[in-house]
């Protein structure tokens, strides 16, 4: 997996006798004028907040062996995009974790408090109380739970017993999108519902001791951790709730879109041993960004009768600095499209599948988009495999 090879992608190409694909053929129908709406996006951080130059001396004696050279260890910090993180323990903590149970319990532990800090607040934020949920999606990627923690949460909260759970593993980085699009999903089906996306995302208790690989340092330099918290109503809600609900504002959901790009499976994700997850980033991500993923997105844009240049608001996972420049290059946006981006990137690192709903929030919390504006919210992650979701203000 660590060959930095990039992978020849195989594209459907069905002959002229054989139909295409369903999900080359396919067309959907116009979206609702009322879909699903987003009421509210809430983030929560841990206390434990460091600039870059302060993690680089720690982590390297975290992963690097005495009187290593630490050249490569300097160089990926200092490009990485990021300025200051927040780390679920005190940074003098983690050579003492020792092994994957305790940084589990480390994930469990932070994850729950951070989790209910995130899912209370977006609740606040909408008007609503959690008996008001009727569907709870919950992603994670840096740590495991059975029960889930999205289970653990109900009773805490005080969520209703009959609430629909959705536990989410694997995804990664497009977590945060995926997890939106299959909210989105489930309240077309149920127009009269709530769904609520929580994302909680401990990064750094993921980072492998004793690690010197490039893999392992480039995470080292480029993550963060924080949980966050989506709310959204389906569209014949009007209101409805049993808190005082506050002004709809959020955009819509429109459409979204799922892409597998077959023979990468090896270009990023976990290898799961006795140590816990050993990250897998591969240098050939950003060619396959440039050599596919602009193509897909155009031709979802076009379903919709829009190109890139109708686009009002992007809201892209900040993988890292060459993502983003592979991201700009090959849809040819302009030269801040994608800084909102980057300025998440810059305040808290890359938290996976919190990020997309920090930028969100972010946005929200700035200034809200003009009536009638297009976004298009996208991540990628493991499979190697892309999430779009299509919004309108």
């Amino acid at each position: 997996m660590n060959d930095m090879r990039v992978p020849v992608l195989v594209e459907y190409a069905p002959s002229p006798s054989a139909p295409a694909p369903a999900s080359v053929a396919r067309r959907p129908p116009p979206p609702s004028a009322a879909g699903p709406r987003i009421a509210a996006v809430r983030c929560a951080l841990p206390p434990h907040r460091y600039a870059q130059h302060e993690l680089t001396g720690p982590i390297g004696d975290l992963c690097l062996a005495p009187g290593a050279d630490r050249a490569l260890l300097h160089r990926v910090h200092a490009s990485a995009g990021v300025r200051t993180r927040h780390l679920a323990l005190p940074i003098e903590r983690y050579a003492r974790l020792g092994d994957f149970g305790r940084s589990n319990g480390a994930w469990l532990e932070t994850g729950l408090e951070l989790g209910e800090e995130a899912l209370s607040g977006a609740l606040r934020e909408a008007g609503l109380t959690p008996a008001d949920v009727d569907l709870l999606v919950f992603a994670s990627i840096t740590g495991v739970a059975a029960p889930s923690l999205d289970a653990r949460l109900a009773g805490r909260m005080g969520l209703r017993p009959d609430v629909k759970r959705l536990p989410l593993f694997g995804l990664g980085c497009v977590a945060g999108a995926a997890g939106l699009a299959r909210v989105h999903d489930h309240l077309r089906g149920h127009p009269d519902d709530t769904a609520v996306l929580l994302t909680v995302e401990l990064c750094s208790l993921t980072l492998q001791r004793g690690d010197a690989s490039r893999a392992n340092l480039v995470a080292g330099a480029l993550f963060g951790d924080g949980a966050a918290a989506l709310v959204a109503r389906g569209g014949n809600t009007d209101g409805s709730g049993s808190g005082t609900v506050a002004p709809a504002s959020g955009p819509r959901v429109v459409a979204t879109r799922s892409h597998l790009y077959p023979g990468t499976e090896g270009l990023l994700g976990w290898e799961i041993g006795a140590a816990g997850f050993r990250v897998v980033i591969d240098a050939g991500v950003p060619d396959i960004v440039r050599g596919h993923f602009g193509r897909h997105l155009c031709a979802f844009l076009a379903e919709h009768e829009l190109t890139v240049d109708d686009i009002g608001t992007w809201i892209c996972h900040p993988g890292g600095p060459r993502i983003l420049s592979a991201v700009s290059e090959t849809l040819g946006l302009s030269e801040d499209a994608l800084d909102c981006s980057r300025r998440s990137l810059a305040a808290v690192g890359n938290m996976s599948s919190v990020s997309v709903l920090h930028i969100l929030e972010g946005i929200r919390a700035r200034r809200a988009p003009e009536p009638g504006t297009w976004g298009l919210l996208l991540a990628m992650g493991p499979g190697f495999c892309s999430e779009l979701v299509l919004l309108r203000w």
